[in-house]
């Protein structure tokens, strides 16, 4: 702790005018040391650079659940990893089988009740691939 001195402190104009007789602390970024500012330091020595091996990064996709809906879709087939619009075809599924049971209940049981089979949009739509034949998915109705 410095002792305390007999000196006044000095005014606002003397400390904030440009003439401060301290000087800098470090040296300016321009490299040229300012007027009252000491020289540079000298060059701290830098340890040798260690080269470290080039490792390459390698982006992995982990696709989600793929939803597939009632009509033709474009995907990247994951059996031959080509970008395809899928063929779909129907097949009798949960809400053609029940609506053919509800109908038969209905009275409709001498062949009426066969109606949903015919209907596209009351069965399910399985998704292939064009390119391999591969099965890719299904939209289930019910």
């Amino acid at each position: 702790m410095a002792a305390p001195s007999s000196a006044p402190p000095p005014s606002y104009e003397e400390s904030t005018s440009t003439s401060n007789p301290v000087p800098f602390p470090y040296p300016p970024a321009g490299g040229i040391p300012a007027k009252g500012a000491p020289a540079a330091y000298p060059a701290q020595p830098q340890p040798p650079f260690l080269a470290q091996p080039y490792v390459p990064l390698q982006t992995v996709y982990i696709p989600g659940p793929l939803i597939f809906l009632e009509h033709p879709m474009q995907i990247c087939c994951p059996a031959c990893n080509q970008v395809i619009v899928t063929r779909i075809s129907y097949q009798p599924g949960a809400l053609a089988w029940l609506s053919c049971g509800g109908l038969a209940l209905l009275g409709c049981w001498l062949g009426c009740c066969l109606i949903p089979f015919c209907v596209d949009a009351m069965q399910d739509v399985q998704h292939f691939c064009p390119c391999c034949n591969a099965f890719l998915g299904v939209h289930k109705r019910l």
